[in-house]
């Protein structure tokens, strides 16, 4: 899964879904995936601006996320993900995953 097809497949699930009220920034790898959910739809680029919400991690820990094969809560508890910010808005992005 490239950052490419990420962007694309967050893209997709984020215009089915109502606007989740914030800005959420996902930094994979170099890579970065920015939605801006405070208009009347959620947004999504790859524009490295401040948001409400952070969430660092690598592709392979984001791919294994995506897959279901990693929990999400064990990855924050292990280190393999790190969240600066609000964490309302962090548990939002299961919705677009």
């Amino acid at each position: 899964m490239s950052a490419e097809a990420i962007l694309q497949g967050i893209n997709e699930k984020a215009a089915g879904v109502g606007p989740i009220g914030k800005t959420l920034k996902m930094q994979l790898d170099d890579h970065i995936v920015f939605i801006d959910g405070t208009g009347d739809s959620n947004v999504v680029s790859q524009d490295d601006n401040e948001a409400d919400c952070t969430i660092s991690t690598t592709m392979d820990t984001f791919k294994s996320l995506a897959s279901g094969d990693l929990n999400p809560m064990m990855a924050v508890m292990s280190g393999k993900v790190k969240i600066k910010g609000d964490m309302g808005v962090a548990m939002k992005l299961q919705s677009l995953l």
